[in-house]
């Protein structure tokens, strides 16, 4: 009788343990799902770069919020969020705020060199500023309304102050909209308003929802403070922004948030190298990682 008891208890616990081994629910390069937080001024390249990332690593899922600057930052203190793409990286200072929060210092770099696109009506009077005039615009002492990529602090907003106001504020002209595509709209249909997007937003020529923007409104040139010839005004495109011409240039950074090699350094390998790049090129961004210059060459015939 005592032997069967035992026998019964010894079932019991047998039942009582795992039946199976879990599954491995952690992510790599290759596979899991993650949720990143991107700087909205980025959207339709980002959104890009995680359409063909799908496409080449079908088990992986990147959800992307695109949200302003400030709540990207936010998010990074978050369990949830892993990566962040914004147009800063960080000080020294915030390293080691989020180093003492998370135990590890989080990687950044630079993916590509974007601008800030001034953007007019087809019939507006000026299409031509110099950097004193878009001064004037941003502070108030010239009322023309000027229209910002969003309610929150963005990115647009933050370089503007800091690399045009030098930390004056905006003035009372300067009013937000909803978003990027709201600029647009809003410029689309009055001449007598001035706008401030991401290029992403209108540089591409090939993008169908991008020509039809360049049908309503006009990148404006602005006065190139660096050319030693003097009244050089530019447009923003890749070879403005490369050769220092555009003013209103700036980085796009990642900000990744893993002490191990998981799907958030997957991806940022792939932005970072041959096949993400090119994505940054074909949307008139400047790669920030590799060069595409054209060499020629010559072949020599055979005698």
């Amino acid at each position: 009788m005592r032997r069967v008891l035992y026998y019964g208890w010894f079932l019991i616990l047998l039942s009582c343990g795992p039946s199976q081994k879990k599954e491995d629910t952690r992510d790599s390069p290759v596979k899991g799902s993650i949720n990143i937080s991107v700087d909205e001024s980025f959207k339709p390249v980002i959104e890009e770069q995680i359409q063909v990332h799908h496409s080449s690593f079908p088990a992986t899922t990147i959800h992307a919020s695109f949200k302003s600057e400030a709540a990207c930052f936010r998010d990074l203190q978050s369990d949830s969020t892993r990566m962040i793409i914004v147009a800063k990286g960080l000080s020294d200072k915030e390293a080691e705020y989020y180093e003492s929060r998370l135990l590890f210092k989080p990687q950044y770099g630079e993916l590509a060199y974007d601008a800030i696109a001034v953007i007019v009506n087809r019939a507006a009077k000026d299409s031509v500023f110099t950097m004193e005039q878009i001064k004037n615009i941003l502070s108030g002492k010239n009322n023309i309304t000027a229209v910002m990529d969003g309610k929150n602090a963005t990115s647009t907003v933050r370089f503007l102050q800091d690399s045009v106001l030098r930390g004056a504020p905006l003035g009372v002209n300067v009013v937000a909209s909803e978003n990027s595509e709201k600029v647009i709209d809003i410029v689309s249909n009055n001449p007598n308003v001035i706008g401030f997007v991401g290029l992403s937003w209108v540089g591409d020529s090939y993008d169908p929802k991008q020509e039809a923007y360049q049908k309503k409104i006009r990148m404006a040139l602005v006065e190139c403070v660096n050319c030693i010839e003097k009244d050089v005004f530019a447009k923003p495109s890749q070879a403005t922004i490369t050769f220092g011409e555009y003013p209103l240039a700036r980085p796009l950074y990642y900000i990744l948030k893993e002490n191990a090699a998981g799907l958030g350094t997957g991806f940022m390998n792939f932005m970072s190298l041959e096949r993400g790049q090119l994505i940054f090129r074909r949307a008139f961004l400047a790669p920030a990682k590799m060069g595409f210059n054209q060499r020629t060459g010559k072949i020599k015939d055979a005698d």
